[in-house]
């Protein structure tokens, strides 16, 4: 399993570097004082690769350009019909946004990988049935209790791994570093986590934490973190970016260990390997370029303001139960 994901993870590295023209060899990391790399800068990650491998793709961890070409035309095409369709019929979907207020890319990851998951090697995440039915249960009361809804619609957290998952909008992270710490500012709910470069060891383990506890060190020139101590109210995946994976819970056995590589002037590799043996069979392994974007604008995300979703959704419930009653 290891040897086919470093295999992989070998394969995106090359392709990524050919598409950029960079030579692994002739690229210098840039680095701060204290001789660590470099990764502080506005990163972005909106993508229309799926975080799982579609059926269709089978067992294939890559696209031809022929297939990037069709995928990125269709998207604008699909995307074009939808804004410019405002009549909808009786009974139908009104929709939601148009795609002025929606930032959820329009190309593939630049790796022209098929899935966001690369190990196992079928890209999908090996998630245990009753973890489903725990999802699945949920979606089917989000009318009943406030409890019900994600944490991202609730306005807490996405989580870790989730809040480096793209989602439809706010795509974007600021790194900031100094010399014993680094510090990543989520431009979705405006989450902030900073991680220790110094600190050798975990919290009491009793102590569990919304996006649990980080241990960080330097693996050459890779920033290596690992998280624990999560509690079990999290998710997964929070959005439907997520796929099959929004609504997937956590336990507090959840572990997460994120590797980060800069590989050329504009890109790092992000990973993240996830283990949850209440809610998984397996392991599996998430890995995807982030762009640099410098002049890229990042602002509040005031995730409660005007938000009366949650309230409608279970006032409608009410109104659903009233009903029942009176029949």
């Amino acid at each position: 399993m290891r040897r086919s994901l470093s295999q992989t993870l070998a394969a995106c590295y090359v392709f990524l570097l050919a598409c950029s023209g960079v030579s692994g060899q002739d690229y210098l990391v840039p680095r701060l004082a204290n001789g660590q790399p470099d990764f502080s800068g506005v990163w972005t990650n909106d993508t229309i690769t799926p975080i799982e491998r579609p059926a269709a793709l089978s067992d294939r961890a890559f696209l031809s350009e022929d297939e990037i070409a069709s995928m990125e035309q269709n998207i604008a095409v699909r995307r074009e019909r939808n804004d410019n369709n405002i009549v909808v019929e009786a009974g139908g979907s009104v929709g939601g946004y148009n795609q002025i207020w929606l930032d959820s890319g329009d190309t593939v990851l630049s790796t022209g990988q098929t899935s966001m998951i690369i190990d196992p090697p079928n890209g999908r995440a090996p998630i245990r049935e009753s973890a489903l039915a725990t999802r699945d249960f949920y979606f089917a009361n989000v009318e009943n209790d406030y409890i019900y809804h994600t944490v991202w619609d609730r306005c807490i957290t996405r989580g870790v791994p989730g809040s480096m998952l793209p989602a439809g909008y706010n795509n974007a992270y600021r790194f900031l570093q100094t010399d014993d710490s680094f510090t990543i500012v989520y431009e979705m709910i405006h989450d902030v986590r900073t991680i220790s470069l110094t600190k050798s060891a975990h919290i009491d383990g009793k102590v569990k934490l919304w996006m649990g506890d980080s241990v960080a060190r330097w693996d050459g020139d890779t920033l290596e973190i690992e998280t624990t101590n999560f509690n079990d109210r999290g998710m997964l995946a929070n959005s439907m970016a997520g796929g099959r994976l929004k609504g997937v819970p956590i336990s507090e056995d959840f572990h997460v260990l994120e590797r980060f590589t800069r590989i050329s002037a504009d890109t790092i590799i992000w990973e993240a390997r996830v283990t949850d043996p209440e809610n998984l069979t397996a392991p599996f392994t998430i890995s995807m370029p982030l762009t640099q974007e410098p002049d890229y604008v990042m602002y509040e995300y005031a995730c409660h303001e005007g938000n009366y979703a949650i309230e409608n959704i279970l006032s409608a419930g009410r109104a659903r139960d009233r009903q029942q009653a009176s029949n």
